[in-house]
C-alpha cells in the first residue's frame, strides 16, 4: 500500500502525520480515533472547511488520485487531476454510478448515505435507464421559458428582501440564499407559495439535522410535502415541471416521477444555494467588486464565473464505481470502489483562475460535472443566481460585510463549499421611503402569475 504520506510532505491540519506527540511528550489523540499513520487523509471537519485547498495541495503528491476518507471508516479514491477527472467523467464502458454493491460494504446510517445511497433518479443509473430519467428532466426544464423564470426569481427575492429590508442587516445565507431556490422550486413544481415555509423547513432539516431523530423528521416532512404535490398533480395538472414529468412520453411511473421531482429538488438545492452565497461572499470581499455593486464594470456573473473556477458549490462528488480492476492514470482501482471526483481540486491543479481567464474561456471548469451526468439544468440555475444577486445589489447598492473576510466560517463536509453564515448590513430601507422599492415592484397575492409555457419544445440533452 502507498503511503498517505509522501517523503518529504507536510500534512495540513487533521492529517495523521500531525498525531506524533501532545504538549507533555506523550503521544497525541489521533484525528481519526486510531493511531494508524498511514490512514487515508480525513476530508470532513472543520479544519478541512477552513483550507481544503491545503489538503488538496498535500494529495498531489500521490498523483491523479489519492485516498480520502469521506466519514467515519468510509474510504474513497478522489480524482485529484483535471484530465482523469474528464477521462472519468466520459468513460461510460469503465465506470458506473450505481451505488448499490458499495452500499453494502457501509454502515445503513452512515452521514454519507443519504448523499451515495441509491436510488431510481437520472443520478444513480446508466446507459438507458439513466437516458430515460434525464430526459424527462431536461425536456421538461426546457418549457419554463427563461424571462418568466426571471421574474419568479425577481418575486421570490423581494419577498425576501421585504422580509429584512427594515431591519439594516442580514445573514445572507440564512436569510436569503438557501431560501430563494427552494421558493423557485416549491413554485415551477406547481405548489402555491403557502407551501413555502413547508419545504424551506424539511430541506434545512435535512441539510442541517444534528441527530439521527431530527434527520428521521425532516425526512418524513419532505416525504410528505412530496406525496402532496404528486396527489395534487395527479388530480389536476397544471402548466408546471411536475405535470411535465408525469405526462412525459417517456412514461414515468407515479414512484419514478417522485424520485425525480427529489433529486432535482434536494440535489438541485445546496448547490444553487451555495453558488449564490459563494458568489456574493466574493462581490462583498473582494475591492474589484465592491465599490460596483450597483452596477460597475464587474457583474454578478463575473463573481458566479469566479466561484464556478476557484469556489465550486460541490467541491467534490461525481460518484463512481469502476465495473472491474482498472489501472486509471498510475493508479490500481478495484471493482467497485467508491470514486469521487473534486472539482475544486481539478479545477485549481494549476492554481486560481483569474477573472481575465473566465472571460476569455480559458478552459472549462467541472463545477457542473461532464459527460453524460453533466448538470442537464445549467443555463436555468444560472439565470436563478444571476438574477437572485442583481436583484439583491439592486435594491441595497450599499450592502457590505459585518464581518471581516477571515471571520466567515465554511461549513463542514466533504461534498459542498458552502459558508455557515453570510452576515452583511446595509442602509434600511421600508415601505413608505421615496423612489422604488421591493414592497411596490412585486407582483399582488391577489395576482395571477403568469404561466409557464406549456408547448413542448425539442431539447439537446443527452
Amino acid at each position: 500500500m502507498t503511503s498517505p504520506h509522501p517523503p518529504g510532505a507536510t500534512p495540513p491540519p487533521g492529517c495523521p502525520a500531525h498525531a506524533h506527540g501532545g504538549a507533555d511528550g506523550q503521544p497525541a489523540t489521533h484525528p481519526l480515533g486510531r493511531p494508524d499513520p498511514y490512514a487515508p487523509l480525513k476530508l470532513y471537519g472543520p479544519e478541512f472547511a477552513a483550507d481544503p485547498n491545503r489538503y488538496y495541495e498535500y494529495l498531489r503528491q500521490y498523483g491523479a488520485l489519492a485516498p480520502v476518507e469521506i466519514a467515519p471508516d468510509v474510504t474513497a479514491m478522489l480524482v485529484i487531476d483535471y484530465r482523469a477527472a474528464l477521462d472519468l467523467l466520459n468513460d461510460t464502458s469503465t465506470w458506473s454510478k450505481d451505488s448499490r454493491e458499495w452500499q453494502k460494504t457501509v454502515p445503513p446510517d452512515s452521514q454519507v448515505v443519504p448523499m451515495l445511497g441509491y436510488r431510481p433518479n437520472a443520478l444513480f443509473n446508466d446507459g438507458e435507464t439513466h437516458r430515460r430519467y434525464r430526459q424527462v428532466i431536461s425536456e421538461s426544464f426546457e418549457l419554463v421559458e427563461p424571462h418568466i423564470l426571471r421574474e419568479k426569481v425577481r418575486h421570490a427575492a423581494d419577498t425576501l428582501i421585504q422580509a429584512f429590508g427594515a431591519s439594516g442587516e442580514v445573514d445572507l445565507i440564512g436569510e436569503y440564499a438557501r431560501l430563494l431556490p427552494l421558493m423557485i422550486f416549491n413554485d415551477i413544481f406547481g405548489m402555491p407559495d403557502s407551501y413555502n415555509e413547508r419545504l424551506i423547513a424539511a430541506i434545512g432539516g435535512l441539510m442541517e439535522a444534528a441527530s439521527p431523530e431530527a434527520a428521521a423528521t425532516a425526512d418524513a416532512a419532505f416525504t410528505s410535502y412530496i406525496m402532496e404535490l404528486i396527489a395534487a398533480k395527479t388530480a389536476q395538472r397544471g402548466p408546471d415541471l411536475t405535470s411535465w414529468f408525469m405526462d412525459h412520453p417517456n412514461g414515468l411511473s407515479v414512484e419514478e416521477v417522485s424520485m425525480q421531482v427529489v433529486l432535482t429538488m434536494a440535489a438541485g438545492n445546496e448547490p444553487l444555494a451555495n453558488l449564490i452565497g459563494n458568489a456574493l461572499s466574493r462581490m462583498l470581499s473582494d475591492d474589484r467588486y465592491y465599490s460596483t455593486l450597483a452596477g460597475g464594470a464587474l457583474t454578478a456573473r463575473d463573481a458566479i464565473n469566479e466561484v464556478l473556477w476557484n469556489d465550486p458549490p460541490m467541491a467534490n462528488y461525481s460518484a463512481h464505481y469502476p465495473r472491474r480492476d482498472v489501472f486509471f492514470h498510475g493508479t490500481w482501482v478495484r471493482q467497485g470502489q467508491l470514486v469521487l471526483v473534486s472539482y475544486a481540486a481539478a479545477n485549481g491543479q494549476f492554481g486560481e483562475t483569474t477573472l481575465d481567464q473566465t472571460r476569455t474561456g480559458g478552459g472549462s471548469h467541472l463545477a457542473w460535472a461532464s459527460g453524460p451526468h453533466a448538470c442537464p439544468v445549467q443555463r436555468h440555475a444560472l439565470v436563478i443566481a444571476t438574477t437572485a444577486i442583481e436583484r439583491l445589489t439592486a435594491w441595497l447598492s450599499d450592502i457590505e460585510l459585518a464581518v471581516t473576510p477571515d471571520q466567515l466560517v465554511w461549513r463542514p463536509g466533504t461534498f459542498h463549499r458552502a459558508l455557515a453564515s453570510l452576515p452583511a448590513r446595509f442602509t434600511p430601507i421600508t415601505p413608505d421611503q421615496a423612489g422604488a422599492t421591493p414592497w411596490d415592484s412585486s407582483p399582488s397575492s391577489s395576482t395571477r402569475p403568469e404561466p409557464i409555457s406549456t408547448e413542448r419544445q425539442p431539447a439537446s440533452a443527452n
